[in-house]
């Protein structure tokens, strides 16, 4: 096995949620940890999964993880962990696989929807969720957060405003960037934490990112007992599918009055 527990980042201010660092962003940060770090960047990678164990913060995020040592295999899987202040905050593991010729089968072909030239922007509240004013946000449906809406579904163009391309640690973020999909039914905002997030990527990306738009869809697929399960979707420009995620929510009461900034 090889082992590395000397990895260190932290998370940059602008990537908060409401109750820490967004937790696509972190999935993120663990991947490309992990790649360059333990897995050697040989294949690509294929799945992700993270639980969140606390809110991540500012302070150093210490890395560790264990991937087998085995050269030649086409497949390797690494399980890692992080750490602020020597306690637990991240635990997962990244599944990496060599590509080989196979028969192909879609089930997700992207939705038919105005392009991003056709779509409005939408501006998220940045106390509620500063990381959105990374990205640029224009909803290719009528569904609209805090609408009141009828079904738990959003669906968006987004990109990136640094111009950032879609490698496989941006699509691992843009799979939580919309919304809870509970809010397209809600009409006052609540804390609807990440427990455990896991992505599927798609052979698209094996030769290489790719620029600009990602049209991204996420939608409750249960909700109950103070829990939700939200699918998502990414689709390139093109609408070649990039990866699916499906991820275990903590929904939390309704915040009493005049507490929902705190």
């Amino acid at each position: 096995m090889s082992t590395s527990t000397d990895t260190e980042t932290r998370v940059d201010p602008a990537w908060y949620s409401w109750e820490g660092a967004h937790g696509g962003h972190v999935a993120a940060l663990a991947l490309t940890t992990v790649r360059d770090r333990f897995a050697g960047g040989a294949h690509p990678v294929r799945t992700l999964t993270a639980h969140y164990l606390a809110p991540v913060d500012g302070s150093p995020l210490h890395f560790s993880g264990t991937a087998p040592a085995t050269p030649g295999r086409r497949t390797a899987t690494c399980v890692f962990t992080g750490h602020q202040n020597g306690v637990p905050v991240l635990l997962g593991s990244a599944l990496f696989g060599a590509g080989r010729q196979g028969v192909r089968h879609d089930t997700h072909p992207a939705p038919r929807v105005p392009g991003p030239g056709d779509s409005p922007l939408l501006r998220l509240p940045a106390d509620l969720s500063p990381f959105s004013q990374q990205l640029e946000i224009r909803p290719a449906t009528a569904d609209r957060p805090l609408a009141g809406g009828e079904r738990a579904e959003l669906t968006a163009w987004i990109r990136f405003l640094d111009g950032r391309p879609l490698d496989p640690a941006a699509v691992v973020t843009l799979t939580d960037a919309l919304p809870p999909a509970l809010y397209a039914v809600w009409d006052t905002p609540r804390p609807v934490p990440t427990a455990e997030l896991t992505v599927h990527l798609t052979d698209a990306l094996d030769e290489g990112a790719l620029d600009g738009w990602a049209l991204v869809r996420i939608r409750t697929e249960h909700a109950g007992g103070g829990w939700a399960v939200d699918d998502s979707a990414v689709w390139a420009a093109d609408g070649r599918l990039l990866a699916l995620g499906r991820q275990s929510r903590v929904v939390r009461p309704q915040p009493a009055a005049g507490t929902v900034n705190s």
